[in-house]
Protein backbone atom coordinates (compact mmCIF):
# COMPACT_ATOMS: atom_id res chain seq x y z
CA UNK A 1 0.00 0.00 0.00
CA UNK A 2 1.47 3.45 -1.18
CA UNK A 3 0.88 6.89 0.65
CA UNK A 4 1.18 9.83 0.94
CA UNK A 5 1.84 11.14 4.16
CA UNK A 6 5.35 12.33 3.82
CA UNK A 7 4.18 15.10 0.89
CA UNK A 8 1.22 16.21 2.72
CA UNK A 9 3.44 16.19 6.19
CA UNK A 10 5.89 18.64 4.66
CA UNK A 11 3.20 20.64 2.89
CA UNK A 12 1.73 20.97 6.74
CA UNK A 13 5.24 22.19 8.24
CA UNK A 14 5.51 19.23 10.48
CA UNK A 15 8.27 16.94 11.34
CA UNK A 16 8.01 13.29 11.60
CA UNK A 17 8.81 14.06 15.51
CA UNK A 18 5.65 16.48 15.52
CA UNK A 19 3.71 13.43 13.75
CA UNK A 20 4.84 10.96 16.39
CA UNK A 21 4.38 13.08 19.28
CA UNK A 22 1.10 13.93 18.52
CA UNK A 23 -0.38 10.53 17.55
CA UNK A 24 1.74 8.99 20.65
CA UNK A 25 3.78 6.89 18.48
CA UNK A 26 7.81 6.77 17.70
CA UNK A 27 8.91 8.45 15.19
CA UNK A 28 10.32 5.43 14.22
CA UNK A 29 6.85 4.32 13.33
CA UNK A 30 6.24 7.37 11.68
CA UNK A 31 9.09 6.79 9.22
CA UNK A 32 8.10 2.95 8.67
CA UNK A 33 4.57 4.22 7.32
CA UNK A 34 6.18 6.99 4.87
CA UNK A 35 8.51 4.40 3.56
CA UNK A 36 5.63 1.68 3.00
CA UNK A 37 7.47 -0.64 5.25
CA UNK A 38 4.45 -0.61 7.94
CA UNK A 39 1.13 -0.33 7.60
CA UNK A 40 -0.45 1.31 10.50
CA UNK A 41 -3.81 0.17 12.32
CA UNK A 42 -7.26 1.67 11.30
CA UNK A 43 -7.27 4.04 14.25
CA UNK A 44 -3.77 5.23 13.53
CA UNK A 45 -4.86 5.85 9.98
CA UNK A 46 -7.93 8.24 10.52
CA UNK A 47 -6.21 9.83 13.28
CA UNK A 48 -3.02 10.56 10.59
CA UNK A 49 -5.84 11.42 8.23
CA UNK A 50 -7.68 14.24 10.98
CA UNK A 51 -4.02 15.43 11.67
CA UNK A 52 -2.83 16.18 7.95
CA UNK A 53 -6.51 17.31 7.02
CA UNK A 54 -7.45 14.99 4.53
CA UNK A 55 -9.11 11.56 4.22
CA UNK A 56 -7.24 7.95 4.83
CA UNK A 57 -8.70 7.44 1.11
CA UNK A 58 -6.46 10.10 0.09
CA UNK A 59 -3.49 8.98 2.25
CA UNK A 60 -3.35 5.31 1.44
CA UNK A 61 -3.67 3.99 -2.19
CA UNK A 62 -3.87 0.21 -2.90
CA UNK A 63 -0.76 -0.33 -5.42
Amino acid sequence: MKNNIKLLRKQAGLRQEDLATTLDVSRQTIIAIENNKYNPSLELAMNLAKLLKTTVEDLFELE
